[in-house]
């Protein structure tokens, strides 16, 4: 049987040091998951569960894409995290097994509607307008688990035109990799070829047209993204 249309392409990533791609399946991103962070958005970093929301697999663009300024904002954000790439699936995923699920990682950007995504939360509204709109989703290729090891540390950190502007750590996770992946396991039925975007680090801000965003983790290389 076949399509009314031509279906779309398979979004996927690249992987370092290979001629095969990552297929992704979901894009899950965990809010709010470094301390300083969320004090810096006005709330209390004490551990509370943690709570995610969705781009869409066709919002990633790759390492050295143009961001084009979108629409119905005055106010977009950077927000530079490490992104963990699964290869196995399941639901109620234990702690002690979730780094089984890790095909990788990789150093990814979670562009925000900054503007839009604060009037959705006034009106207790979802944020998909405000996270989950066209190329807001930069990521740079895919590293192996096998070649990096299980990540517990590591300088993350992300300049705009060459001034520093967020630099953490990942040990500074509130909710860490397997812990995450176990959570979100027993919200989600998880698949082979999600992504998640773990969380940023404090110092979020805005871009404008001609910045260039450089960012990158210990180990995973570097991303640079310029805005149109």
């Amino acid at each position: 049987m076949a399509y009314v249309f031509d279906p779309p392409a398979q979004p996927s990533l690249k992987i370092q040091d290979s001629d095969k791609l990552f297929p992704v399946h979901r894009v899950y991103c965990v809010g709010r998951n470094y301390a300083d962070h969320a004090r810096e958005m006005g709330h209390d970093p004490d551990r509370e569960p943690p709570f995610f929301f969705q781009k869409n697999p066709d919002t990633l663009i790759p390492d050295g894409a143009t961001f084009p300024y979108p629409g119905k904002t005055s106010d977009v954000h950077f927000e530079i995290e490490l992104v963990v790439a699964l290869h196995k699936g399941g639901s109620d995923i234990s702690v002690e097994n979730a780094n089984e699920h890790v095909f990788g990682y990789a150093v990814g950007i979670d562009m925000t509607r900054r503007d839009l995504q604060g009037e959705m939360k006034k009106m207790g509204r979802p944020w998909e307008i405000g996270k989950a709109f066209e190329k807001s989703a930069p990521c740079g290729p895919i590293f192996e688990k096998s070649a990096t090891g299980e990540l517990t540390h590591g300088r993350i950190w992300l300049k705009v035109n060459d001034e520093i502007r967020q630099d953490g750590d990942i040990n500074q996770l509130i909710w860490n990799i397997p812990e995450t992946i176990s959570y979100l396991s027993g919200l989600f039925d998880l698949a082979p070829g999600d992504l998640i975007y773990t969380g940023t680090p404090a110092g979020v801000g805005a871009v404008n047209r001609g910045d260039v965003m450089h960012g990158g983790v210990d180990g995973l290389g570097e991303i640079r993204i310029p805005v149109e």
